[in-house]
């Protein structure tokens, strides 16, 4: 059962998205939250797997909420939900740790495929967000500070985790492909967000995005999900 914490500044989404996502026997709704800060004193009580954040509330916003979450519970994922495109909404709620950027347009079935996807340790972004990031990176290529040395350290298998896990799979799935252990592939994910010194996969994503790793045709099928991708 995934643990699923709702965060909106809206009444009726908080509670449309709990009746929708609750007719799915795999997903339990443990908390609704109406600003960042309402989500963090629920996380340390109810213990989410995965929390919708939206971005533009009061008291706390979504951006400042993701980057505590992501301190005080390393476990949790934030995969954020709102209606916001604006280059800087994105590569802020990136930065501050988040697993995944969705619209508030993505159809139900896609929403909950997301929401699995990211408990299971996948990046979603909505492909109109995924446009703007890449974007944002080849104008901008200086934003994310990894020096060039960090990604030469990486061993070529590690090299190779990277971009499987950059193009959205699972440690199941990489283990699959590679014909690795499992707890094989976990000590090298633990080691390249080590050496590149970023906080989780979808920042380590980023890093192999800038570093050309891997190209934008990959984000239609891994860490930029279009809505028919699982």
């Amino acid at each position: 059962m995934i643990r699923v914490l709702i965060c909106d500044a809206q009444t009726v989404v908080r509670e449309g998205l709990a009746a929708i996502l609750s007719t799915d026997d795999e997903i339990e709704i443990v908390g609704l939250a109406c600003n960042g800060e309402e989500a963090l004193a629920l996380a340390a009580t109810d213990r989410p797997d995965v929390v919708l954040m939206d971005l533009n509330m009061p008291v706390m916003n979504g951006i400042q909420a993701t980057q505590r979450l992501r301190l005080r519970h390393p476990a949790v994922r934030v995969l954020v939900l709102t209606t916001y495109t604006d280059d800087a909404w994105v590569m802020d709620a990136i930065r501050a740790g988040a697993a995944g950027y969705l619209l508030k347009d993505t159809r139900r079935d896609d929403l909950v495929a997301a929401i699995k996807g990211t408990a299971d340790g996948k990046s979603f972004l909505d492909p109109t967000v995924a446009g703007k990031l890449m974007r944002q990176m080849v104008a901008e290529p200086a934003a994310r500070p990894v020096a060039v040395g960090q990604v030469e350290a990486l061993s070529e298998r590690e090299l190779e985790v990277l971009r499987l896990l950059a193009q959205g799979y699972s440690n199941p799935e990489i283990a699959q492909k590679l014909h690795l252990a499992a707890g094989t592939v976990r000590n090298y994910v633990s080691t390249i967000l080590q050496k590149l010194d970023v906080g989780d996969r979808t920042q380590a994503a980023v890093v192999a995005l800038q570093r050309g790793l891997i190209n934008h045709s990959d984000l239609k099928t891994g860490f930029g999900s279009d809505r028919t991708s699982t």
